[in-house]
Formats: structure tokens, C-alpha cells, sequence
């Protein structure tokens, strides 16, 4: 499930969530992004590491560097994605 907060050109903020074992495969995007864990547990992949986050922690994510996610648990993210002119 996603849910589009805001949606501009400069950037987007989206509620995502995701049920246990559900993810996206490693895949890039051309700008910057944050997460922020807003329920439970996911393990977010970055350049090949895994990183477990919970609630309340955040990660960034650097425009074109590789990464995937998997919900080792029911979890919900707000992503951040900052777009440069």
C-alpha cells in the first residue's frame, strides 16, 4: 500500500506500507532519499549492507547507489525523496 503525502516537483513524500516478507529488489533512483520507520521492522539494504531498522529510526539513500528492502516484520515507511534541478 502507498500513500502519496506530497508530490511536487522537487520532491515526493509517501507512507508505504508492506506485509512480513513482502519488499522491492535492488533497483536505484536518480535522487536522494530518506526513510523513516513508522511501525515495526524492515531490513534495507544499501550498496550490498544490510541495514535492520525500527521504529523511529530513519536511513538515507544516495541518488543512484544500489538498494533493496525486505519487511522482516508488517512494517510502514514514510519515504523522502529529494529531487536536484
Amino acid at each position: 500500500m502507498v500513500c502519496n503525502i506530497l508530490k511536487k516537483e522537487t520532491g515526493n513524500i509517501s507512507l508505504f506500507a508492506f506485509d512480513k516478507d513482502e519488499g522491492w529488489s535492488e533497483h536505484t533512483v536518480p535522487f536522494d532519499a530518506l526513510v523513516f520507520i513508522v511501525d515495526r521492522k524492515a531490513d534495507i539494504k544499501i550498496d550490498g549492507v544490510s541495514n535492520i531498522l525500527e521504529v523511529g529510526d530513519n536511513i538515507i539513500i544516495l541518488a543512484n547507489v544500489p538498494h533493496a528492502l525486505i519487511a522482516v516484520e508488517k512494517f510502514k515507511r514514510v519515504l523522502t525523496m529529494l529531487k536536484s534541478k
